[in-house]
């Protein structure tokens, strides 16, 4: 899948990679953003039981 992508990027060696990079780190704050924080409210690891002790 990665090789095709890089495939049909236009251009030389150099700017395929700079916009290989590109797309990469587009990805990245996509999901830190948007993906990570909507899917962390359904996630059951979320809720710590840590300090809730009371003697």
């Amino acid at each position: 899948m990665y090789a095709w992508i890089f495939r049909t990027l236009p251009g030389p060696l150099w700017f395929r990679i700079i916009v290989a990079l590109a797309l990469v780190a587009g990805v990245v704050l996509l999901l830190m953003n948007y993906v990570f924080p909507w899917l962390s409210q359904y996630s059951p690891w979320t809720e710590s039981t840590i300090g809730l002790m009371l003697l």
